[in-house]
């Protein structure tokens, strides 16, 4: 346990305990996919908050839940679980990807974390043969994770940005293993038919006992949240355009 915050730029990793083995994330990126996948993984695995990051000198959100405010990056996990979950909700600017990945990555390297997994979508043209999720990994994820699993193939060639890229670019000469899930996502958000192809990608790699059919079954609650989330993304991605004119003119 290390409750002293550890600083890359503005942003800041506070934790009542260290982190598993293997870091999960969901970034609040397009579709919100990947957070909508790993939130209901907290929720049904019944995880605990074990940390949180906070960020300075840019614009920020408090989300709240049942009349109580949260922190917009917090961490969860559970004693016999080997695995801690990062949760999301800030939308980070192209910008400041590269000092929030880096934040993220010097407490993992702290804590002796071996392996960080994201699960995202990706806005592509795609058939109904393209639901499922594709990977791209470090060669040391791959050979621990998924050297012999078919249920998921590689992604084939594209470029990852932001936290993820970030965190990947890392991982590529680094002793840390990533790993990358994404699946194609449609225009809705959140696209709930792609969280659950993540959910059970990683239920399967993981081992996790996980019944998806209560997001179906909330589907339109869940959906009227992360639209005022999503509401909020586009609105700072938005300011994030207009700083960038700025900075050029």
């Amino acid at each position: 346990m290390d409750p002293t915050p550890e600083r890359s730029r503005q942003f800041a990793v506070e934790d009542t305990e260290a982190p598993k083995q293997t870091l999960l994330c969901g970034f609040a990126s397009y579709g919100l996919s990947g957070l909508t996948a790993v939130d209901f993984l907290i929720d049904q695995l019944e995880l605990t908050e074990t940390g949180h990051v906070t960020a300075e000198g840019m614009p920020s959100i408090t989300p709240f839940e049942n009349g109580k405010p949260t922190h917009h990056t917090r961490l969860f996990s559970r004693s016999d679980l080997e695995l801690t979950l990062l949760k999301n909700e800030l939308f980070v600017p192209p910008v400041l990807s590269d000092p929030f990945g880096e934040a993220i990555l010097e407490w993992t390297e702290r804590h002796d974390v071996a392996e960080i997994v994201v699960v995202d979508a990706v806005p592509m043209r795609h058939s109904p043969d393209d639901h499922q999720t594709y990977y791209v990994a470090t060669d040391d994820y791959h050979d621990r994770r998924l050297d012999g699993y078919d249920g998921t193939p590689p992604m084939a060639r594209g470029y990852l940005d932001g936290v993820t890229g970030a965190l990947v670019e890392q991982g590529i000469d680094s002793p840390l293993a990533v790993g990358v899930f994404r699946t194609p996502v449609h225009e809705q958000i959140p696209d709930i038919d792609a969280a659950i192809r993540l959910i059970d990608t990683v239920s399967d790699l993981y081992d996790l006992e996980v019944d998806t059919e209560p997001l179906r079954e909330f589907a339109d609650e869940i959906e009227r949240y992360y639209n005022e989330l999503a509401e909020r993304y586009e609105a700072a991605a938005e300011r994030e355009r207009a700083f960038e004119d700025r900075m050029y003119m």
